[in-house]
């Protein structure tokens, strides 16, 4: 099969086209014949060298595909042959075949193409994880996203409005934060010429936040504590500032505040598993009806995925990049 490989940490100059064998599914997985695979900030991470895969995962990146179900590993009795799913991967997405777990697969919501549904597993699992399972995001509460023009903040934005929250989020530049208006952001902040923390406290309702969904760290931190109404949940996910602040947790106290996080790729099956079975009954049949949707900015073939990172890193794209395997499926 062809795929894309990492030839050594770096720039997107290191991911390069070659061939391997196809994947055999194990025990409980199935192979996938890929239509589309999702790029994800993580990629990026791991071309760089700062995030290798998980044990016994395959050093090929890409966390999400959708396309047809062509093997079944021993024990799968669904999905069937010949099922269109898509699927969240440990690694292996940028390539012709890739193996997933049976139960990470999901399937296609009505009227979907398979490039729309590539670009759902990663980022709904983690939304739908740290929002409404870590972070407890309830209808009426105030719920704060940063980075609300990526794929993450997309499917934040969405999916909080759509379980009844109001909807804050921070974005790069006017043109940004105008598109996440358009998604259901009922305020949206340009962190270049605003502080969050000052328009939280005059324009939110009871003047700060009930969950905050961080990817930014850093000296964001400290600024999220402080807008934290009492009972607050601050979820990190990412830390594009790093990992290390200086963090007074007096607030913390103050406020009986709830400070959590986490990472999906290491998760075991049987965890991802059952988020792909609450994703099913929860936010599937808000997909089914268009009620909630990927937000695409560019698709490019699987050949030129180091454009799809170049592209990513400019941090010019609103909604999510994808790759289409070659030849298209």
């Amino acid at each position: 099969m062809r795929c894309i490989e990492i030839k050594s940490p770096g720039g997107p100059e290191q991911l390069v086209p070659t061939t391997r064998p196809v994947p055999q599914p194990k025990a409980g997985e199935v192979l996938i014949a890929v239509a589309a695979a999702g790029v994800n900030r993580p990629d990026i991470i791991q071309r760089m060298g700062n995030y290798a895969p998980p044990p016994g995962t395959t050093d090929i990146p890409g966390l999400e595909v959708a396309g047809t179900v062509v093997a079944l590993g021993d024990g799968v009795t669904a999905p069937v042959l010949g099922e269109k799913v898509c699927a969240l991967l440990s690694g292996g997405g940028y390539a012709e075949y890739a193996t997933a777990p049976a139960g990470s697969c999901l399937p296609l919501p009505r009227g979907f193409t398979t490039t729309q549904a590539a670009a759902l597993p990663e980022t709904f699992f983690t939304v739908w994880h740290n929002v409404f399972e870590r972070g407890a995001l309830k209808s009426g509460e105030v719920f704060l996203v940063h980075g609300g023009s990526s794929g993450i903040g997309t499917a934040a934005i969405q999916l909080a409005k759509a379980f009844g929250a109001f909807v804050v989020t921070t974005a790069g530049s006017d043109e940004k934060c105008d598109a996440c208006r358009k998604l259901g952001a009922d305020l949206a902040i340009n962190y270049r010429s605003a502080d969050f923390v000052e328009v939280l406290a005059a324009q939110a309702p009871g003047k700060g936040a009930d969950v905050i969904l961080d990817m930014v760290g850093g000296s964001y931190t400290a600024r999220n504590i402080r807008s934290l109404k009492v009972d607050g949940r601050l979820v990190h996910i990412a830390f594009l500032e790093g990992a290390k602040a200086e963090v007074d947790f007096l607030p913390v106290m103050l406020k009986r505040l709830t400070v959590t996080g986490s990472t999906l790729r290491i998760r075991d099956n049987a965890f991802k598993g059952a988020l792909a079975a609450s994703l099913k009954q929860q936010v599937w049949p808000l997909l089914d009806r268009g009620k909630v949707k990927p937000v695409i900015d560019l698709t490019l073939p699987l050949a030129q995925a180091a454009d799809a990172h170049r592209h990513m890193e400019s941090s010019r794209h609103i909604g999510k990049i994808m790759l289409e395997a070659f030849p298209a499926r």
